[in-house]
């Protein structure tokens, strides 16, 4: 069978997504080790996004084949009885054998959370960014229309070794004040390594009068990462949903 599964989970005690050979602290390893030992066979677990340390998800989507004989919803309550409890399997549907979460993704909207009233929240703290000065957020808006569209994000990736292509396609920015805190939503086919969190980056020393935001056409065609803005802290960046056609 093969599996779908939503998760949800805090980043903030994790080394990211990714399984690594150095660690198990990942959530990748974390649910491959227990489907394993579910199906009593070596699973492999396949996530829509590669999501980094300190990341994270309200939406993030794997998938895996393997065999069982429980139910849906009994493999369901067996997975989260034993994950951790900042992870959790929100949904899990059997799709047919070719559906793969991040080959045949469509879209991806990331959130990254801003302070703009200067309050602590304290209960949110882990999953928010707050900014040295405040921040003009019609300015930023204005310096995100820039983004939206087909561009070659080079100067917004931090793999400076990246050999494909670093050609994206934003859909849309989105920006949405609430109780003092200000939510960037970015919808694109796909981010390049820390995109997202260098472009909040960029846009936040735009709010603070460090850049002006007619030069963001500048830093695109520059096409070197030196010419950003700072990498946004992980704490703030969420993966909100994930996209398929016909919602697969």
């Amino acid at each position: 069978m093969n599996y779908k599964m939503i998760l949800q989970y805090d980043g903030t005690r994790y080394n990211g997504w990714q399984k690594q050979g150095n660690t198990d602290n990942t959530i990748q390893g974390k649910l491959e080790t227990l489907l394993s030992r579910i199906a009593k066979e070596p699973v492999e677990v396949h996530g829509a996004g590669r999501t980094d340390a300190g990341v994270h998800a309200a939406g993030q989507v794997a998938n895996a084949k393997f065999h069982t004989d429980l139910s849906d919803e009994e493999l369901m309550v067996a997975i989260n009885r034993y994950l951790p409890e900042d992870i959790e399997v929100t949904s899990l549907t059997r799709m047919p054998e070719r559906f793969h979460s991040r080959l045949n993704a469509v879209e991806k909207t990331y959130e990254y959370r801003i302070v703009l009233d200067g309050k602590k929240h304290v209960f949110e703290r882990k999953y928010l960014y707050y900014p040295e000065a405040p921040l003009a957020v019609e300015r930023m808006k204005e310096a995100a229309e820039a983004f939206v569209g087909t561009y070659d994000f080079k100067s917004f990736c931090a793999n400076k070794r990246m050999k494909k292509s670093t050609v994206r396609t934003i859909i849309a920015i989105d920006f949405h004040e609430e109780n003092g805190i200000l939510t960037i939503a970015y919808t694109g086919t796909g981010f390049l390594y820390h995109m997202v969190r260098i472009l909040t980056g960029t846009l936040i020393e735009v709010g603070m009068g460090k850049r002006d935001a007619s030069s963001m056409q500048e830093i695109l065609e520059a096409k070197n990462r030196e010419c950003a803005g700072f990498l946004a802290p992980a704490a703030g960046l969420l993966l909100k949903e994930v996209r398929y056609e016909e919602q697969q």
